[in-house]
Formats: structure tokens, sequence, C-alpha cells
């Protein structure tokens, strides 16, 4: 792609953008929104004594590859004309603002930082953390969203994911803000002892050369030869997960209250479909993608039962809340998480 110039692939149509090889989009974080970000990124590391300076590359996803001091970003992150095709493919964008991805940028830094100083192989940090050997479950652990010995920095509770987690995310509550505002955050939770660990480790590594300064940059997205409608379909795949058996007997519970002729169930769902995703999603910290496929499977099941709706909306908005609201933390909770850094 030309210094200046937008390639070709901006002006096509979201379905034939989907047959472009991402290999071929020949996007790039220099002259990209992504520059001042890992720029700012980098300086922020630095006004906070850390002296690694971890390679940024565009890979296929949030990751920092094993054992290697580097973080891969998204690539659909480096061009609006992709960030849209990834809003329009996943309902959401990860890393899309400002805020966000200084937020992943944080906690891959926190796993990159690992991998150049091998802290996870000491016995002291193994206290602090647990086992790094521990099996690594992002996809089955139960979290416990009341406890204080975990710092809270990504959504559902990732830091309880896996030893190697909790020291990214202690890391990145760390970078993120000076001494005296999580020592007052986090005063009194055992999270804290994790906390000070970290920042007497950075300290103390301040000006030591990494063991490890290089290695492969798996997944670059200059070498993934796969096009974009097959990188969507495996990624839909992936967040498109089973939920909880929901049955017929609570939607019929539900808009039990409706008398034949009236308004359609399936026409009310639709009403306050995009309402009831953005408040779910909102407390829940449930993917976007993910909460709107329940709601299109219910809607889909109350078109095939044939379901009236109550002329009461206000109470049957809230009772669909309700029971979307039970369903995901359900799911949550039976500890089906999908990695998503």
């Amino acid at each position: 792609m030309e210094t200046g110039a937008e390639p070709a692939w901006v002006a096509l149509k979201d379905e034939e953008l989907l047959n472009v090889r991402i290999c071929d989009l020949g996007v790039r974080i220099e002259g990209s929104e992504l520059e001042k970000r890992v720029r700012e990124f980098l300086d922020e590391l630095a006004a906070r004594g850390v002296t690694l300076k971890p390679d940024c590359y565009l890979g296929d996803e949030w990751f920092s590859p094993a054992g290697v001091p580097a973080i891969a970003i998204p690539f659909y992150l480096a061009h609006p004309r992709l960030k849209t095709l990834e809003l329009h493919q996943m309902l959401e964008v990860e890393g899309g603002t400002a805020e966000w991805c200084q937020m992943l940028l944080r906690h891959e830094c926190g796993h990159a930082i690992d991998h150049a100083y091998r802290f996870s192989s000491c016995k002291e940090w193994q206290k602090v953390f647990g086992n790094p050997a521990a099996e690594y479950t992002p996809e089955t652990y139960t979290p416990r969203p009341h406890s204080r010995s975990f710092v809270r920095h990504l959504p559902n509770w990732y830091a309880q994911a896996h030893p190697d987690e909790d020291f990214a995310e202690t890391f990145a509550v760390w970078l993120a803000s000076p001494a005296e505002e999580w020592r007052q955050k986090y005063g009194g939770w055992k999270a804290l002892e994790k906390l000070e660990y970290v920042h007497a480790l950075m300290e103390k590594v301040a000006a030591t050369p990494p063991a490890v300064k290089n290695g492969r940059r798996i997944s670059r997205a200059t070498k993934l030869r796969q096009t974009l409608s097959r990188y969507y379909a495996s990624k839909r795949k992936l967040y498109a997960e089973d939920f909880p058996d929901f049955y017929d007997a609570d939607l019929r519970a539900i808009f039990g209250n409706g008398e034949p002729g009236s308004e359609s169930a399936v026409r009310v769902m639709r009403k306050y479909r995009a309402a009831l995703i953005e408040s779910i999603v909102q407390w829940t910290g449930q993917r976007k993608y993910t909460v709107s496929m329940l709601v299109r499977k219910l809607i889909l099941r109350c078109q095939e039962l044939k379901l009236p709706a109550p002329q009461n909306h206000a109470r049957l908005h809230f009772e669909l809340a309700a029971y979307l609201a039970a369903l995901v933390t359900n799911h949550l909770y039976t500890g089906r998480f999908k990695r998503s850094v």
C-alpha cells in the first residue's frame, strides 16, 4: 500500500472485500491511528521506568507469541474500512477505541515482559501467582466475581483464568496508574500483595537487559493467506457458542398473557432487541456477538411457537431482560469462556 494512497479495496462492498486475502491488504501500523496509540503506550512504559520496548506488529488477533517479547495487534485496527467490516461481521471492534486499545496493549505487555525476563520460571513468582504449568483453560474457568485476590482490569474477571493471565492483568493495573492510586483502590485486598510484588520486580529489572530479545512473530498479517471471508467464518464459529438450554416453557411463561390476534412475540422481541443486547453486554461483559446470537435464537423459537405478546409491553421488557440476563449469567458460570486476548 503506497504511503498516502488509499488501497483499491477500500471502495469495495463488504461482500467483495470478504474475498480479499489478509496478506493482500497491505496494512501497516505506520501511518494508521495505531501508530499514535503504540507510541503513547511505549511512552507510558518509559515513564514507568520500563526499558523493554515490545515489538508491536499486525497479527490476526490480540496476543503475545509464546516466549517472545512482542505484541500482536489485530490487522483490522490498522484501517477504518477494516474496522467497519469487523463491526459488521462481529458487532464490535475489540480494541477499537483509544482507551480499549491501551488496556489491551498493557495486558499483552504483561505477557511480553514475562517472556523477555522469564519471570514465571522463578519460584518466587510462582509462589505469588501460581504454577504457570497449570492447565490453561481460559474457555472453562469459573470466575469468582467477589474475590479480592485478583485485580480487575479486562472483563470477565480475566485475571482468574490462569497464573499467566493473573500476572498480565496485575502488570496492566500497575502500569496504568501510579502506586498511590492502586494502593488506595486495592487496599485490604490480597491482590495488593501481587501489585507490590510487580512493583518491586519492575524496579529490580529496570536496568537489566532482558534474557530474551527476539523470537518468531507468528500469525503476521503479511503472511496470512486466508480470505477475510474464511477469517470471519472461523471467528464467528468460535464465538457463537451453544448457550445453556432454554426451554419452550420459559418462553410460554413470559408470553403467556398474550391473547390470540394481539401483536406477535417476534415483533415485540425485534422492537426491543437492540436495547436488550446493549444492556446485557454492558452488565455481563459477554461478547456482543454471542448475546446477539442468543437473542436471535429466542426470536426464531418464538416464531416457530407462534407466541402472541402481552399488552403490557413495559412489564414484558423487564421480564425479557431478566430472563436473558439469567441465561447469559448462567452461561458465564458454566465456564465456557472464549479467549479474547
